[in-house]
């Protein structure tokens, strides 16, 4: 092959690839294609999958994207879908980018509707599956940290600085304070 048919970026399924990714790697970029689902199409079709993705000719890219979509029609066998048993439809398939996200988006709506434990936890954005929650999970909360009051004139007044002498703006906040009278 020459280095005219070499091409940096190809785009497969609606994801643009680097080719010099192998293509065994390249594919496993895609959302919903794994390292064992790319060999298996790889396997099926016949293609060398420690080639860069950017020496393969366009007939085989198009090969490619038909057994991303179809993988029934290339014996790939059906334990290695990710939708098995669609709870919709009852059929095994496997969704490849955008249409898994909705795929995923319609599964958690449905869970949320039915008010199922799994649904109740996703609508309150909590862990789902069973995962600990006292130390995890926090959304960015300091873990085992006492935080020190903020005071609003900066150190308490007559706190010596590092140098050794008081701060410059400790001696303004105490000379700004009204005299305290003791009455009794």
């Amino acid at each position: 092959m020459s280095n005219s048919s070499y091409r940096v970026v190809l785009r497969v399924a609606g994801v643009d690839l680097t080719g010099n990714l192998k293509v065994g790697y390249a594919l496993s970029r895609i959302r919903g294609v794994g390292i064992a689902y790319s060999n298996a199409i790889l396997h099926s079709l016949g293609i060398d999958p420690n080639i860069p993705l950017g020496l393969l000719p366009e007939e085989t890219i198009m090969e490619l994207e038909s057994a991303l979509r179809a993988p029934e029609k290339h014996s790939i066998p059906g334990w290695l879908y990710n939708r098995q048993k669609d709870p919709f439809t009852g059929t095994t398939s496997h969704a490849v980018g955008p249409e898994l996200l909705i795929n995923v988006r319609k599964d958690v709506e449905g869970m949320i509707k039915s008010r199922s434990w799994k649904g109740v936890r996703h609508a309150a954005g909590l862990k789902v599956r069973g995962q600990k929650t006292k130390t995890t999970g926090r959304l960015g909360q300091a873990v085992g940290v006492k935080r020190k009051a903020i005071v609003a004139g900066g150190p308490a007044a007559g706190a010596a600085a590092p140098g050794g002498t008081a701060a410059a703006g400790s001696t303004a906040t105490a000379q700004a304070s009204p005299p305290k009278s003791e009455e009794k």
